[in-house]
């Protein structure tokens, strides 16, 4: 990519910022910084990576923890790999089992929405199979900012306390207990810039590092999950946690414009944005159009055929009906593009929620890269936290359909369709880098404008990440950022677009991108929606 076509069309709230040894971009500076240390120690981009994600466990955790999922995109020697590190379902739990509990839905909070966790097992993968340093090393950080605490950032500390305020609520059995010790040690929520420290979660931490995380699936960990889901009457369970293994992938990609865009395939959501992508593609933009309303509209109907397919098939590889190569082909793409028309049109789909994920760029001077996601789901997940271990399980059963008919539907050993997505971008074999956008179902949405902003409007990153975003809810109902044009808002209300501007921006996801030019340069930006950093060398 060569940078000098890249524009500065918006009043940028962050600078973009170039280097050339190493870069790492998420949405906490500590974690950012964390990541570059093992770098500068000689680890590489994996190595990065994986200490960047575990220190967001700890220095994040309103949006993710150790007992959440994780997914990556790994380029290395010229060649992409793909990591899907999300866990199944357990393998007793039935749709028949909870109704005779008398579930008529499958609940946010408790023991029944919790999955087998993939995060540690994602560390560990990586770091044996493409990282420089031992785990030990590469964990330190995150331990010691559990161990010694650290000052809550401003974001962080908002969402933290939105979150107290809805499980002091919502959250009234003992097995809560545990989270609110954890979490909230002094009957409140840490304030902004005070210190928060979790020695459990820095033991747990440690016993991961010193045995590569059998000590989680396989070991004194396991056993204390096994214990406290039997008391509880759950059901996930030390063998499902044994039975646990990630998976490598091959990932999948549309042709952009002479870019190749990639994404994890199913269970992910990324075929949303590469389905979306295929629909644009066959239309032209000109770079100065970005804030014409044909541009937006024509984003808005492609993201709702998108997802009128990704909510109807996504759902375990293993499980869907249909396959992937054909909702991504060429026919499919001008297919699903005749059905656009100059009125919004309501499409078959569900309902997007919002989510709670972190999402990290990673690369190094020798041309590795990594794009990297792990989320508990709706924030801080379940609720739950393992007694002594400062684990917070996810939630991610949440998203299994009730409906038996469902291609989702809730089985035990199956991986649900999952919201966290990284992207990669190559041209003509070559990378290009990661990105990605965190939040929910705004993910495969972030990714489109992402795309788009970069390739047809030629932003530079920074930019490409500060342009005020849309996200589709549901029906014709749009929502848009509070710096969107009202012109535009305007224009797509007379187009029957149900548009409502937003004051807050917390829904509309959090990005980071890198990107390498041809010499090796890289080029970074972090979102400004959050505490976000680039710590660059």
């Amino acid at each position: 990519m060569n940078f000098d076509a890249l524009k500065y069309n918006y009043p940028s709230r962050k600078n973009v910022v170039y280097s050339k040894n190493g870069m790492v971009a998420t949405s906490q500076p500590l974690a950012a910084q964390a990541g570059l240390d093992i770098m500068k120690k000689g680890g590489n981009a994996i190595d990065a990576a994986i200490a960047t994600a575990a220190c967001l466990t700890v220095v994040e955790p309103t949006s993710n923890g150790i007992g959440g999922d994780a997914f990556a995109l790994v380029w290395t020697k010229d060649k992409l790999h793909g990591l899907n590190s999300s866990g199944p379902a357990p393998n007793s739990i039935s749709i028949e089992k909870l109704k005779k509990s008398g579930h008529e839905e499958i609940p946010k909070f408790g023991v029944v929405p919790v999955t087998v966790p993939g995060a540690p097992a994602a560390w560990a993968q990586l770091s044996q199979r493409f990282g420089k340093l031992p785990l030990t090393e590469v964990l330190r950080p995150a331990i010691e900012y559990a161990e010694n605490g650290y000052p809550v950032s401003p974001i962080l500390g908002k969402h933290w306390k939105n979150a107290y305020n809805s499980y002091k609520k919502n959250l009234k059995g003992e097995e809560f207990k545990a989270w609110f010790d954890t979490y909230a040690p002094e009957g409140r929520p840490p304030e902004i810039g005070e210190v928060w420290k979790s020695p459990n979660h820095a033991k747990t931490l440690r016993a991961i590092a010193k045995t590569n995380a059998e000590d989680f699936y396989n070991g004194e960990i396991a056993e204390k999950i096994d214990k406290f889901f039997k008391k509880y009457n759950g059901y996930l369970t030390k063998q499902d946690l044994a039975d646990f293994k990630p998976e490598w992938v091959e990932p999948i990609k549309v042709n952009y414009r002479g870019y190749d865009v990639w994404e994890i395939p199913p269970n992910g959501q990324g075929l949303i944005a590469l389905i979306a992508l295929n629909i644009l593609k066959g239309y032209e933009f000109n770079e100065y159009e970005k804030e014409s309303i044909s541009t937006y509209h024509k984003q808005l109907e492609a993201i709702k055929l998108a997802f009128a397919d990704g909510q109807k098939y996504i759902t375990d590889s293993k499980k869907m009906k249909v396959k992937v190569q054909d909702l991504l082909s060429c026919e499919y793409g001008e297919e699903r593009r005749k059905l656009i028309t100059d009125e919004a049109l309501i499409r078959e789909a569900g309902e997007p929620n919002r989510g709670g994920t972190v999402y990290l760029a990673a690369a190094d001077g020798e041309g590795n890269m990594v794009s990297f996601i792990q989320s508990n789901y709706m924030g801080f997940g379940s609720g739950l936290v393992i007694p002594d271990t400062g684990i917070s399980m996810q939630n991610r059963g949440h998203n299994f359909s009730f409906d038996p008919s469902h291609d989702n539907c809730l089985e035990g050993g199956k991986r649900t369709y999952h919201t966290i997505i990284p992207g990669f971008l190559t041209k003509d074999n070559k990378a290009i880098g990661p990105f990605g956008v965190m939040g929910g179902f705004m993910q495969p949405q972030g990714h489109v404008q992402v795309i788009m902003n970069t390739i047809d409007f030629k932003l530079n990153p920074q930019d490409t990440l500060d342009a005020p975003r849309w996200q589709w809810m549901k029906d014709k109902t749009i929502f848009v950022e509070n710096h969107f044009p009202v012109v535009v808002a305007q224009a797509l209300k007379r187009k029957g677009h149900d548009i409502s501007m937003q004051v807050e921006s917390g829904s509309f996801g959090r990005g980071q991108i890198i990107w390498r030019d041809e010499n090796g340069v890289l080029c970074g930006g972090t979102e400004s929606r959050t505490d976000g950093a680039v710590a660059a060398w």
